[in-house]
């Protein structure tokens, strides 16, 4: 028998805290292309557990804005006041001020296609620091990418 169902991140969030406080892991479905390459949109599924302290570098925790809105982002850099900087991977725009009590939980592995990727792994460390150091160069290309497509989509239509 399968109980699985979908549901919002807001009906089960006080059952998913309660399971995180009680020392256990919750696995969901994540939605979106903020993460992209690594989370796929509907696809893969995450390990949540709750934080034991601090957040490092490139922890990637699932949070709540002060808007209410949940995300799952990486940890880019550090607030002079404590706070964290977070990303999507597939994202320019840092978020500031994110502080610790709006941590939920922090990722501990990712499956794909159901073979798991631990976050330890070498291979993800590998991809982590590849990602978050050519972040420059990829909004470069995306920038002439966007510039080509006007030039050339546009002269192309004029025919």
């Amino acid at each position: 028998m399968c109980l699985n169902k979908e549901a919002t991140l807001d009906a089960v969030i006080g059952i998913i805290r309660e399971k995180l406080d009680a020392g256990g892991t919750v696995t969901f479905t994540p939605h979106g292309t903020s993460m992209l390459p690594m989370l796929r949109d509907g696809e893969d599924v995450v390990v949540l557990k709750k934080p034991s302290g601090r957040l490092r570098l490139f922890d990637l925790p699932l949070y709540q804005r002060e808007n209410g809105q949940y995300v799952l982002h990486r940890v880019i850099d550090f607030g002079n006041d404590g706070s964290y900087v977070l990303c999507g991977d597939n994202q320019f725009a840092k978020e500031r001020g994110i502080k610790d009590g709006q941590i939920i939980a922090v990722v501990t592995a990712f499956f794909r296609k159901g073979k798991q990727y631990s976050m330890q792994a070498i291979t993800y460390r590998l991809y982590v620091n590849f990602w978050y150091y050519t972040r420059p160069f990829r909004r470069i290309f995306r920038a002439g990418k966007r510039r080509a497509k006007r030039l050339f989509g546009t002269q192309s239509k004029q025919k």
